[in-house]
């Protein structure tokens, strides 16, 4: 019988020619991938290094995830090598340990290429050996495979009926050995069984049903060979159904079910994506406090910790492969393999619905070489498994009319109304005509989400100002118009949790996503998460918006909590208001005098009390620096009052530029492509100067001074 052992201690770990021993999981940019240290975001090929000793039988070593091109040499020889940075992959030994002390050599890269995805997206790429190394040993010759994808070498389907239908890919097969199939219930009784047969039956199964009754079974495998057991594999799953109409939504075991959803990056502060089950158990544990109901995976194969752990909580998963941003026609046959190995090692899981193929890959461009790469990832994933629905996330300004929103099972799009772009009233007018326009689509909603920097508070929030409250405000608009419209069969905040990404320069923060309802470190719930678990949780309380700064401006001020109680009474120095909503609970006119504010906040059972601090002027503290780099404030301020008046500059907006002649024929040579994406549509109301600030776009300070002096010299339509 085979035995694994970790591998994840003591090895010597070498950077650019400096060694440290480490342990796993680890990654080389769990600082710099953050914003952190002075020499930038290493992308490029480091070392691991340990010695093996031999083992019996046949010997494979397994990598739960490397990020994102793993070479491995035992003995100066090639056991293997892969791409792709998210999944497990496993490459056999036997043949390389020649000696008592073999020496091992893993190499991982994750500098930037065109054909591994992702290659451009909104996140950090942090390099190395970030999930558990194992080494699996006395392998018998005959054995189920290890070498498939990366999965267990049985594949399970269930069905609501009690039918269990399995496939094994057994290596080294002869005609001695038998292969057999049990089925125990959660309580470890066998309640199915059969030989060579690849259809089992369960009577009356207990049904998988989300956060309801997340019931488990467990398939076991075996192989014996002359009436010994040689091989074993078990395999959890469960009974469920899932279907999704255009009108009515989504419905699980026949039940209508609103999905509530939350995405995951699955990185934390400091420590990157090296992370250990302590981690992935706290993540759940927020979100299900929250009260969602299911969960986007973003934008990658994760951890299988966490699909078990989906699994036991009932957590309803979208899980999708890193076809991001841009096209990479040289990169299909990876995402192809890519999509392979998500979907041969997880598809057992019943806490994934559904298979995504592609995030917001219009942002560029749309043509027909990316048609045909989607349409055949799609049809890629229905063969591998016709038991799912797959589906795609859209860019906010792919057509409702693109070809792309007819090809996988059900749709969902990134909208970003009331934060990139328009207002949140958007939202409203893009849904509806996108519905009016394609009735007979399944649509979800995959983003939609706002920056809220923590320590940025004040009385009026508005769009731009990178403060939890205008988040807050922004999220309110979504929740109501989701709720209001039952054809969306579900939608994902973007994200449940701020997250690493290396290119970003705002709101006062580098290196950082701010957009999570809790912070990097996960020690803080912004406000929007109690908005949240106002309208998905039943554990009941009460929430003070802005509770966390405690310097009010006096005067008459409006206060706000979020609640699910129903009902909820405000009381301010004495003065003491009721108010009945679902929600979101509105105070106006209350006071607050200079010095102590008692507050107190009484709903049913549950009393809370806090103090504030009443100042006569706003404290500095709670808004953005001056100077501080962002990708949307400028878009909601008038020109600088320097700028000459008959000529433009770098304070004018890129959709200005482009109505003068002079400045288009100029461009549309080197940047025609670009000026036909659907991209310029979010890019046309930043300023030039903003747009040139971003690091993504790392141009030479010279040039920019030399098109700020060329547009000084172009007069205006």
């Amino acid at each position: 019988m085979k035995k694994i052992i970790s591998l994840n201690q003591d090895w010597i770990f070498c950077k650019e020619g400096v060694k440290e021993q480490v342990n796993l999981p680890h990654t080389w940019n769990g600082i710099d991938g953050q914003g952190g240290g002075d020499g930038g975001y290493f992308r490029g090929a480091c070392t691991y290094t340990k010695i093996l000793p031999r083992y019996e039988g046949k010997v494979f070593l397994e990598f739960k995830g490397a990020n994102s091109v793993c070479s491995v040499l035992v003995n100066g020889k090639k056991a293997g090598r892969h791409e792709g940075g998210y999944s497990t992959f496993r490459f056999e030994i036997t043949n390389l340990l020649t000696s008592p002390k073999n020496f091992l050599e893993v190499t991982v890269d994750n500098s930037d290429s065109k054909k591994i995805y992702p290659g451009f997206a909104d996140f950090t790429f942090y390099g190395g050996l970030y999930r558990d190394v194992n080494l699996i040993y006395d392998v018998p010759e005959t054995h189920f495979s290890l070498t498939d994808a990366g999965s267990k070498g049985v594949y399970v389907t269930a069905k609501t009926n009690g039918d269990v239908h399995v496939k094994a890919l057994v290596s080294g097969f002869t005609s001695t050995v038998k292969v057999r199939y049990e089925v125990l219930d959660a309580e470890g009784k066998v309640v199915a069984s059969a030989g060579d047969k690849q259809k089992l039956h369960v009577d009356s199964p207990i049904l998988w049903n989300g956060l309801k009754n997340p019931y488990l079974y467990t398939l076991r495998a075996t192989l014996s060979d002359n009436g010994k057991v040689i091989d074993e594999t078990k395999i959890r799953f469960g009974f469920r159904d899932i279907k999704f109409d255009a009108n009515e939504g989504c419905f699980l075991n026949g039940e209508y079910i609103k999905l509530k959803g939350v995405s995951r990056h699955q990185d934390r502060e400091a420590i990157g994506n090296a992370l250990t089950m302590n981690e992935h158990i706290e993540d759940l544990r927020l979100i299900k406090e929250m009260g969602a109901n299911s969960i986007r995976l973003a934008h990658y194969q994760q951890s299988g910790d966490f699909y078990d752990l989906c699994d036991e909580m009932g957590m309803l998963i979208w899980a999708e492969i890193p076809v991001i941003s841009r096209y990479q026609k040289k990169a299909q046959e990876n995402a192809m393999n890519q999509l392979e190995e998500l979907i041969k090692q997880n598809m057992h899981h019943p806490c994934i619905f559904t298979w995504g193929v592609q995030n917001e890959i219009t942002i560029t461009n749309e043509n027909e070489a990316l048609i045909n790469g989607i349409r055949e990832l799609n049809t890629y994933a229905k063969f591998l498994d016709p038991s799912r629905p797959t589906t795609q996330a859209q860019f906010t300004m792919c057509p409702v009319n693109s070809e792309l929103n007819s090809i996988t099972d059900i749709l969902a799009y990134n909208h970003y109304f009331g934060w990139y772009m328009k207002t949140c009233d958007g939202l409203d007018e893009w849904l509806e005509k996108f519905h009016s326009a394609n009735p007979e689509l399944k649509m979800g909603i995959s983003e939609y989400g706002a920056e809220g920097v923590l320590g940025y508070f004040n009385d009026n929030p508005s769009q731009g100002d990178y403060s939890e409250g205008y988040q807050a405000v922004f999220h309110e608009h979504y929740i109501s118009s989701i709720n209001k419209n039952k054809w969306i069969w579900g939608s994902y905040v973007w994200n449940m949790f701020d997250f690493g990404s290396a290119v970003r320069n705002e709101g006062g923060v580098k290196g950082r996503n701010n957009k999570g309802l809790v912070t990097f470190d996960r020690k803080q719930k912004k406000d929007s998460f109690w908005l949240y678990k106002a309208f998905w949780s039943d554990e009941k309380f009460v929430h003070l918006v802005g509770d966390r700064y405690p310097l009010r401006t006096v005067g008459e001020k409006e206060f706000k909590v979020y609640s699910n109680c129903g009902k909820v009474t405000l009381k301010v120095n004495g003065k003491q208001k009721t108010v009945t909503a679902e929600g979101i609970f509105v105070f106006p006119d209350m006071p607050v005098k200079e010095g102590e504010n008692k507050i107190t906040i009484t709903a049913g059972d549950i009393k809370e009390t806090l103090t504030l601090t009443g100042v006569s002027e706003y404290p500095e503290e709670y808004t953005m620096p001056e100077g501080s780099a962002s990708m949307v404030r400028n878009w909601f301020v008038d020109k600088s009052d320097d700028s000459n008046p008959d000529c433009y500059s770098l304070d004018d907006k890129v959709g200005d530029l482009l109505q003068s002649e002079e400045i288009l024929g100029m461009v549309k040579g080197a940047a025609g492509k670009l000026l036909k994406s659907p991209l310029m549509a979010v890019v046309k109301p930043f300023t030039l100067r903003q747009l040139l600030s971003l690091p993504i776009v790392n141009l030479d300070p010279d040039m920019v001074s030399m098109v700020e002096d060329y547009l000084g010299t172009v007069k205006k339509n």
